[in-house]
Order: structure tokens, then sequence, then C-alpha cells
């Protein structure tokens, strides 16, 4: 944990709480997408579904067009053959043409009845192909719409992990914070999308990139200092982080020139 001469005691917890809610934030957000992601899994199959469906009741369709078809070329034939029957007692020439023209018509019609069977029954072998096809694909989708489901509940489960570990790990720093301090965290970090707390570094505010007054970053740094101490300009409750001493800093140089020194 973050620690400071002069830094409020409670601070160091409100870092963690405040990584823990940044944390719990994200997880939130990702496990908020699931149900898209299975909705959208669940669309996928229902279009392939759809598509066997359609397809089907397509075959459907075209199979009673077609017995329609051949009971019309039926009935057509029916009439060729009785006016066919008739001919035998035609007694005028006129009579005759007139019963030769409506044979004429009726196998004319027979036989176009019988191009439009043929035609459907053409149309509905693309139609089985397209059953077929469907069905394959329908198979398929379910397979990798099952796996799918599967990474998806490895991954939502995953992540309700990680989410009940940031609760706790929240709830541990919450605990020890006076409440109007938590309130005040609270209210600032609802401003500034999770974020209360701003390292002061360098007379600078790392939230906002405005100055801060040396006396102010002098008080932040001062031992004992349990004020709280926010920026003025976004109002972030400020910390400071002491730099560690560096190996080799002054003090290491002081004591091996004096090193040299008593040596010469």
């Amino acid at each position: 944990m973050l620690e400071s001469p002069g830094m409020n005691s409670a601070i160091p917890h409100l870092l963690v709480l405040q990584h823990a809610d940044q944390r719990i934030a994200v997880l939130r957000s990702r496990l908020d997408a699931f149900p898209k992601r299975i909705k959208e899994a669940d669309a996928k199959l229902s279009g392939a579904r759809h598509e066997v469906a359609a397809a089907k009741e397509a075959h459907t369709n075209s199979l009673k067009e077609r017995k329609k078809l051949e009971l019309d070329a039926e009935q057509w034939k029916e009439r060729a053959r009785k006016y066919r029957d008739q001919t035998a007692a035609i007694k005028t020439n006129e009579a005759y043409k007139a019963l030769q023209h409506e044979i004429s018509n009726a196998e004319a019609e027979v036989a176009k009845g019988e191009d439009r069977v043929l035609e459907h029954m053409m149309a509905a072998e693309e139609i089985d192909r397209r059953i077929k096809a469907g069905e394959a694909a329908l198979k398929e989708a379910e397979k990798t719409i099952e796996a799918e489901r599967k990474e998806i509940a490895s991954e939502q489960g995953a992540l309700q992990m990680e989410l009940d570990a940031a609760l706790a790990e929240r709830q541990a720093a919450a605990a020890p914070v006076p409440e109007d301090l938590l309130e005040l965290y609270t209210r600032i970090a609802k401003r500034h999308n999770g974020v209360a707390l701003a390292e002061a570094r360098d007379e600078q505010c790392k939230r906002c990139g405005m100055r801060v007054l040396p006396h102010t970053f002098q008080e932040l740094r001062a031992a004992g200092n349990e004020e709280i101490i926010r920026c003025e300009t976004c109002g972030c409750i400020f910390y400071v982080v002491e730099p560690k001493p560096a190996a080799g800093g002054p003090g290491h140089a002081d004591a091996a020139s004096a090193a040299a020194d008593s040596s010469a």
C-alpha cells in the first residue's frame, strides 16, 4: 500500500478503493456485453433455421402447385378425348371444324400444363438441394453456436469470479475509511468517471494538469499532515508519492568522496 509521511492515513485505502472501483466498472461493462453476444449467437442459429423452414415451405408450395397443374392437364386431356369421341357423330363440315378447333385448343392446353409441370419438377430439384444445403448449414451452425455458448459461459464465469474478488477488495478497502470521506470520494468519482484521487507531482495536478501552489504542495508533503487537500480546478483529492532515493545518489557520492579523501 502507498505510504507517505505527508498523506492522510485514509488515502492509501482510497487509492486501493479507486483501483477496485475502476476494475469493477470494467468487469461489469464486459459482463453486460454477454447477453448481446448470446443474442447474436442465437440470431445466427435462428437465421439458419429460418432458411431451412423457408426452403421446406417452398417445397410444399411447389408440390401443391404441381399437383394443381397435373390435375388441370388431366382435365384438358379428358376434354380432348371427349371431343374426339364426338367427331363420329358430326354431320357437317362446319361442326367438324369447330370440334377440331376445340380438340387442338385442349391439346395445346395439355402441352402447356405438362411444360409447367416439368418446370416445377426442375424447380423442386433445386429446392431439394436448397433444403439439403440448409440442413447441413443448420447442423454446422448448431455445433458452432453450442461451442460459442460454452465459451461465453466460461468467460462469463471467470469474469464473475474476478468481479466477486474486486468487490471483496473494495469492501476491505472501504472499511477503514471514515463515512464522510467515503461520501466525498463517491461524489467526486461520479463526476470524473470513477476517478476521485489525483497525484500531485512537481507542483502539478496529474489529473487535470493545472498548477498546484507551492505552499499547497509543501503542505501535502508535510509530515503528520492529515488534512484532505483537493485540486482547486478538478476537485480531486490529492495524494503524493515520495520518490525513493536512487542508488548512487548524492549520499553515495558524498561517502565515496570522503573515502577518497581518507585514502589520500
